[in-house]
């Protein structure tokens, strides 16, 4: 079959008929010759998604593989778009999507003009309903591409350490805006808008209560909201296929799969995972792509992630995105020979090595290069516990038997503002685009008009005017009172971190319940660009102590009580070059990345005032909080 002659005919809005009654809408794309599909059966590759099947993004996946002999069907997800189920729509709590994912599939499979074998591809939730039709087996799917998937709602997405995500509570906006409950009341939509407008407000005023914000318009999702919020504890809502894909990952069909993500994605805990289980379990081929991206950040075309330029390697963009689909899909719905991939089956982009200047675009330069790796995690890891010491450095030697404790206040009204680091993000209307000139305005949706409220991914850990609860002075986060720096002597070699990290502490706190951060800094030497250095975020995350010993039950602290507590960091690779230090920074809050512990022991999401936290990390030999990295020899 000569592809690449082949232009498309497009069967718009075919409604295909769900197990329970429900039709989905579909979009057929079909290689054809003149003007008429071609009579010879091909292969599809189909995407559902709840974010509008007409989109660009979906389309130009249509574009770029119906001329190269393949079939794309795109759909529109249950109360979705054009598709039936009108308030049958939770979020991700969608527990039919198995079963759709499964009877679109083999409807697909068993057309004449399809030869049988279906591949999927889409990013988050376009990827997340891959796994949930792989859990269902249908026979004609043959190979999945899923990239930046939440795996585990309470432990990546909608929950973290036992705080809520509040990237989740922003994404519901997005989810609400085009809502089918809606129809075509113009002034209910614009109500979302304005709570956009209000996003600052909102987060100000927490704990959310019901009725309180435009998600009570579409009460499917101000719920799975309050279930988001008030469940703190891994309950049975958790546990449903639809939020713990982990538990389910024994009843997923055999085909071969990759599986991407970056470093900077809040999902790369999930995908590592997710890739780990199904190269045990599956005989069929099984691949992991990371690289220095935020989510969805693999289709960009530029070398820089944030404020941090990783250099020419580090670019796939979509063109190469595509080309490497269709050699994948080509081996496993064509039986077509593809590029030769023997090779080892993990592709990691391990970052750093870079000049620590400016590029001409103003980025710092940290670069990196990718390698090629057998397993994940990779096996020759070597941990190395650096013990955080009472002066404030890390190092390997144990800390002093008489090492003194140290102490901060956490005020939950005026909490360490979130600079970078693993989101989705979360994006408001400002007035500098909501105020557009009026002839300009009608024609962008708001959606285009969106602007981060705090930056994702790599970032120099410095307060800035433009962030979301930085206040003058401006200092670096190191300088405040409620953040306890560890950091080692400058490096005398190079030192490769690969794998998850994760911080051992000693605590102790005047409240009942509080909460513990912990980020992973690679601090650059200072040079003429960067006169205070550059302190690069790599990985970070929390635990809502009442949370230590159990995520099903909460354990309350008896003030001034010391208890051992771990926090577990997500997967990162980076080079911390001869002449960096690396550093730890414990804290109690990154607000609005995490949803803050207002010190009160109170029932989660329902508090009724704050309370100031003073809280204590210990550091003696008999008590030694630690570091524990995974170190890769050269």
């Amino acid at each position: 079959m000569d592809s690449q002659r082949y232009k498309q005919v497009i069967y718009k809005d075919l409604m295909i008929p769900m197990r329970d009654g429900v039709h989905l809408a579909t979009d057929v794309y079909r290689p054809a010759v003149d003007g008429e599909p071609i009579f010879e059966p091909v292969p599809t590759i189909l995407s559902r998604t709840p974010y509008d099947k007409n989109s660009e993004r979906y389309v130009e996946v249509a574009d770029f593989f119906v001329p190269h002999g393949y079939a794309v069907a795109l759909q529109d997800l249950r109360g979705r778009g054009d598709s039936e189920g009108t308030g049958q729509y939770h979020h991700v709590c969608n527990e039919p999507e198995g079963r759709d994912g499964y009877d679109t599939i083999e409807w697909i499979g068993t057309q004449p003009w399809s030869n049988g074998k279906v591949g999927m591809v889409g990013s988050s939730f376009a990827a997340l309903v891959q796994t949930r039709a792989a859990f269902e087996q249908p026979p004609h799917l043959a190979a999945i591409w899923p990239d930046v998937t939440p795996t585990n709602s309470y432990h990546h997405q909608a929950r973290e350490g036992g705080a809520m995500a509040l990237h989740m509570f922003w994404a519901l906006y997005l989810h609400a805006q085009d809502a089918q409950e809606f129809g075509d009341n113009k002034e209910l939509t614009e109500e979302i808008w304005n709570d956009l407008r209000d996003l600052r407000q909102l987060l100000g005023s927490m704990p959310f209560q019901r009725g309180q914000t435009a998600l009570a318009y579409v009460p499917n999702l101000e719920n799975i909201l309050f279930d988001y919020y008030y469940r703190g504890e891994y309950d049975k809502f958790w546990q449903q296929e639809f939020n713990d894909f982990e538990r389910n990952f024994y009843r997923h069909a055999d085909i071969p799969a990759i599986f991407t993500d970056g470093w900077f994605d809040p999902y790369a805990v999930g995908m590592t995972a997710y890739y780990t289980a199904m190269a045990q379990q599956n005989d069929t081929p099984q691949r992991l792509i990371i690289g220095p991206w935020t989510h969805v950040g693999m289709r960009g075309e530029g070398t820089s992630i944030g404020d941090v330029d990783f250099g020419e390697g580090c670019i796939w963009g979509i063109d190469q995105y595509f080309e490497n689909q269709r050699h994948f899909f080509d081996r496993w719905l064509k039986d077509e020979p593809s590029i030769d991939d023997s090779g080892a089956p993990v592709e990691i982009f391990v970052m750093g090595g870079g000049s620590g200047r400016k590029t001409p675009e103003g980025k710092l330069d940290h670069g990196g290069r990718w390698r090629r790796e057998n397993e994940w995690p990779i096996a020759r890891t070597e941990w190395r516990k650096l013990h955080l010491s009472s002066d404030g450095s890390l190092a390997e030697e144990p800390p002093k038997p008489d090492g003194k404790p140290l102490c901060y206040s956490y005020d939950p009204e005026s909490p360490v503002p979130t600079i970078g680091g693993n989101s989705c993000g979360m994006m408001e209307l400002t007035a500098d685009t909501d105020d557009l000139d009026s002839m300009w305005k009608r024609y962008l949706h708001p959606v285009t008009r969106l602007r981060h409220l705090s930056p994702t991914g790599p970032q120099h850990q410095k307060e800035e005017p433009e962030i979301f609860g930085s206040h003058p002075p401006y200092s670096l986060l190191a300088d405040r009172p409620d953040v306890l720096v560890f950091q080692t002597d400058p490096l005398a070699k190079a030192v490769e971190v690969t794998g998850s990290v994760r911080v051992e502490l000693w605590i102790s706190s005047s409240a009942l319940d509080t909460d513990f951060t912990a980020k992973l800094v690679d601090v650059h030497p200072r040079n003429k660009d960067y006169p205070d250095g550059y302190h690069m975020n790599l990985v970070d995350s929390i635990l809502r102590v009442r949370y230590r010993n159990n995520w099903e039950r909460e354990e309350l602290m008896e003030p001034g009580e010391v208890y051992p507590i771990k926090i577990a960091l997500p997967p990162t690779s980076n080079l911390f070059q001869d002449g960096h230090c690396i550093r730890l920074d414990i804290s109690s809050s990154n607000f609005p990345r995490l949803d803050l512990n207002p010190n009160t022991g109170e029932p989660v999401g329902r508090h009724t005032h704050t309370e100031i936290a003073r809280n204590t990390v210990y550091v003696d030999r008999s008590r030694p909080s630690k570091l524990v990295l995974p170190i890769i020899s050269s």
